[in-house]
């Protein structure tokens, strides 16, 4: 099947275009991601011949997407085609992306989605009023995080929460990630740590689609990079997930296992600072969290 001229509008680029080829290297790899994590026999494709490769072919997607396969291999390929946002909607479709992907899916291409809205960074300084509210929640933690996972303000119930005085640590390294990756304590404390680092490497690799060429999520990637090969063995995955209330499980020496709510609030647009409350999931919980509190 051919791709009509109103889904494409060329071949390539014009010669004022810019060419990012950073971006169409990640957009590459995130299509053909999601390409082999999709089960032929559960969308209903027939069974024709060996399958060499997990997940679906390139025809097959181009087929369920109502696009030219030439057109499709082109876009997996990280070719600079200029696409239009039907052709996305249509390969995300395809491809079962969520939300969250479908949105990381239109950054990627440099195509913008008919109902997004801009929104502008912002502010990464703390007030005082935001740490007199901060402190205002203890015993409950409560921290200020950026989209890229740099601490900006936290409060005594946080750093009882994570087994660390943040106070102590340097300013550069006040980063839930890099600490989660990098510090023994922080990572004890997480009731599941695998499942935690799966979860923040695809939200952050979900916000710097959005910051492709900023230098400061640039060296924030590449220290990730540096210091962990978890991070190194996650990143090429091209998971992403989109900010949610979620329970989330903790351990502590004297307490054991317990379970905490996070719940998310921004002062400003989401995927820029937001405040980040935990609250006891349960009774048991509570009753534990109390007894920690009160040690």
């Amino acid at each position: 099947m051919n791709a009509t001229p109103e889904l494409f509008l060329a071949d390539a680029p014009d010669e004022s275009d810019v060419v990012d080829t950073n971006r169409l290297q990640q957009l590459a790899g995130f299509l053909r991601a999601r390409r082999e994590s999709l089960d032929p026999a559960r969308l209903g494709l027939p069974r024709i011949g060996r399958r060499r490769t997990p997940g679906l072919r390139r025809e097959e997607v181009a087929q369920l997407a109502g696009i030219g396969i030439t057109w499709y291999t082109k876009l997996e390929q990280g070719r600079p085609i200029r696409v239009s946002a039907k052709v996305l909607d249509a390969v995300a479709a395809a491809l079962q992306c969520s939300e969250t992907e479908t949105r990381h899916l239109f950054t990627l291409a440099g195509v913008t989605r008919p109902s997004t809205v801009a929104t502008k960074p912002s502010c990464e300084r703390l007030s005082e009023a935001w740490q007199r509210l901060l402190d205002q929640m203890n015993p409950f933690p409560a921290v200020i995080q950026s989209a890229r996972f740099d601490i900006i303000g936290f409060n005594a119930g946080y750093c009882r929460l994570v087994g660390i005085d943040l106070a102590t640590i340097p300013p550069e390294d006040r980063n839930c990630l890099y600490l989660a990756l990098t510090h023994p304590t922080w990572r004890a404390c997480l009731g599941d740590c695998e499942e935690a680092l799966d979860r923040m490497v695809a939200l952050f690799r979900a916000a710097m689609a959005e910051h492709m060429q900023d230098p400061a999520w640039e060296r924030q990637l590449q220290r990730y990079m540096n210091v962990s090969a978890e991070f190194r063995r996650l990143w090429p995955r091209h998971q992403v997930v989109g900010i949610e209330n979620h329970v989330k499980r903790f351990r502590h020496a004297s307490v054991g296992a317990y379970s905490m709510q996070q719940t998310n609030w921004w002062s400003a647009a989401q995927n820029g600072v937001r405040l980040l409350v935990y609250m006891p999931a349960d009774e048991e919980s509570e009753t534990l969290w109390r007894q920690l509190s009160a040690s």
